[in-house]
């Protein structure tokens, strides 16, 4: 049985930020595992933790924090959630994706998802930054799309176009923000998986086949919502980990986390130039 997330539900969690936040964002950024820490250089900003928001899902997973922040960054009025959830949580994908809706009924334009990601591509190295140019939707391919069950119309039609899924003049802005900041910024496809265990070594020469350059557990429900309801997307991965094609190391979370450490001040840079030049 598919789990629906209704407009009132929508709109009740969206009024529950509305009330309790004085900015009104243009730019909302979702930060994956290990990378929180670009929420802390928001300015003049406001904390709304998600357990006080209705409808919202709550993470268990490590590394992320689970709350909502908006302020200013770099001379734009941005919304970061600190923290997302996952598919393989429990939750159902309308509930990984509410955040997102509550983004556009806040009049959000501009979505900037961040994830941490294994690299496939074997020019990846751990502490790569990788602009997502498209992505392999391998779960919603499964039947698993957040667009699956009655169509909100308010939001955008059945069956949106994904043609152009990441905007490409905010690609191109990421491109020159990299440049300036003289950061190497890889690119590539990114295959969202649904999780929670790590790839074997015959999964990922098979995304590899496919076309993939990173792997992952998130993002492709967000950017799917988000582009149903009309806003430009740009994506980032931080290449946490080498993928184990031939199943020789082990992947852990606590390497993902670490990874963040060093992929953050990059991330951090481009996406502060990118808003910069907005």
């Amino acid at each position: 049985m598919t789990t629906i997330i209704s407009l009132t539900q929508i709109d009740d969690a969206a009024e529950a930020v509305r009330v309790r936040m004085q900015a009104r964002p243009r730019v909302a950024l979702v930060l994956g595992s290990g990378l929180n820490a670009l929420a802390d250089s928001v300015q003049d900003a406001e904390i709304i933790p998600v357990q006080e928001i209705p409808h919202w899902p709550l993470s268990t997973v490590f590394g992320h924090s689970g709350r909502l922040v908006s302020g200013e960054l770099e001379g734009q009025v941005v919304f970061v959630l600190q923290g997302r959830v996952h598919y393989y949580e429990g939750y159902a994908m309308a509930q990984v994706t509410l955040p997102v809706r509550v983004m556009q009924r806040l009049g959000i334009e501009i979505l900037i998802v961040t994830n941490a990601a294994g690299g496939i591509n074997p020019e990846f190295i751990p502490g790569d930054l990788m602009l997502i140019t498209d992505h392999l939707n391998l779960a919603g391919m499964a039947g698993l799309n957040p667009l699956i069950g009655p169509n909100l119309e308010d939001f955008g039609p059945r069956f949106p176009d994904m043609s152009q899924a990441y905007d490409r003049g905010l690609a191109e802005r990421a491109r020159r923000a990299a440049s300036e900041a003289g950061i190497t910024l890889r690119e590539g496809v990114y295959a969202g998986l649904s999780g929670p265990s790590f790839e074997t070594p015959a999964d990922l020469r098979f995304l590899r086949v496919a076309g993939a350059d990173a792997v992952g557990m998130s993002t492709v429900p967000e950017v799917t919502v988000a582009r149903h309801g009309g806003m430009r997307v740009l994506g980032f991965s931080g290449i946490s980990n080498k993928a184990n094609l031939d199943g020789s190391t082990v992947t852990t979370h606590a390497e993902v986390i670490e990874a963040g450490r060093v992929i953050t001040p990059k991330m951090e840079s481009v996406i502060r130039g990118v808003l910069k030049s907005l």
